[in-house]
């Protein structure tokens, strides 16, 4: 059944958009992520414009973390505290990242900016966390110690520390508001919750036990993705109210069913599949880059003498 998208100005099939927005909540309920940075780069490779795939894709990542956190509270594994603060610094890289979008569209250049920006966080992120995932995977195949991530480091050294009971912290509130605006700012240029970074910081950086980390993430990720969605629409007008409810109805379904299959797979394990993930989504859009398009030629609005 084709839908034409009024926004983004294309015709799509209405249930490829809803088993895309349920893989990518599938996603977001096993792996604590939002699942913009997979959702985002798939209506690329649909035809949806990039400027118009960031802010709607950001809608999607809302609903699919509200579905999926739900499941993380019934078990108790949401620090609260943790990702109010988080939610603070995201608010500000939020607006940060808003103003910077506006200023790559006026220069015409945002749809290169977002997919290079894809290639470059996603590359390196991926890349660090099958590292380190694959090194602990071994050492617990090997019988050897496996490190607990509660380690003292830097970080704990810092001021204005307050204590996490459920992350079972005593840390400074600097690190997460740093953690937090990275992610938002990202949300905004590149419409992801910023669970790829999120987890893997909140786990080697923060030092907080696996067993919150999904919920901790999903939790900031909804406020920080619903502030970027309200900012995009009302400075750039580019969310997709059609697109952005059939990829929601997909998600919530999709959550719901990748938090109970998330619990029987080992901490090490879901985060080998998520990096191997995250390096896949990259490759295929620096393979996009480089490769000669079907169409040299665009022409957009206003751009026109």
């Amino acid at each position: 059944m084709q839908l034409y998208l009024p926004i983004a100005e294309v015709s799509v099939n209405a249930f490829l958009i809803l088993g895309l927005g349920g893989i990518v909540g599938f996603l977001s309920g096993m792996f604590g992520v939002g699942g913009g940075f997979l959702i985002t780069p798939l209506l690329f490779f649909i035809g949806v414009p990039p400027a118009v795939a960031v802010a709607t894709g950001a809608n999607q990542v809302v609903a699919s973390s509200v579905s999926g956190v739900l499941a993380q509270f019934r078990r108790k594994a949401v620090d609260v505290r943790m990702g109010a603060i988080l939610t603070v610094g995201g608010f500000i890289g939020s607006a940060i990242g808003v103003w910077v979008f506006r200023l790559m569209t006026s220069l015409g250049q945002i749809d290169l900016f977002v997919q290079l920006s894809y290639v470059l966080f996603l590359g390196l992120i991926g890349a660090m966390m099958l590292q380190e995932s694959l090194r602990a995977w071994f050492r617990s195949k090997s019988g050897a110690p496996v490190r607990r991530s509660h380690v003292h480091t830097w970080v704990h050294g810092l001021p204005l520390k307050i204590k996490f009971r459920a992350s079972g912290l005593y840390i400074s509130v600097l690190p997460p508001l740093a953690v937090g605006a990275i992610v938002g700012f990202l949300a905004a240029i590149m419409g992801v919750g910023g669970g790829f970074i999120m987890v893997p910081a909140m786990i080697y950086l923060l030092g907080m036990p696996t067993k919150v980390v999904v919920g901790t993430s999903l939790f900031q990720i909804i406020f920080v993705t619903a502030f970027t969605t309200l900012a995009h629409a009302v400075t750039s007008q580019t969310v997709d109210i059609l697109l952005a409810f059939l990829l929601i109805i997909g998600g919530v379904i999709g959550a719901q069913i990748g938090a109970r299959v998330g619990v029987r797979l080992k901490a090490e394990q879901l985060r080998i599949l998520l990096a191997l993930l995250v390096l896949t989504v990259s490759f295929k859009i620096a393979l996009d880059l480089l490769l000669r398009p079907t169409e040299l030629y665009s022409v957009m609005p206003g751009m026109l003498p």
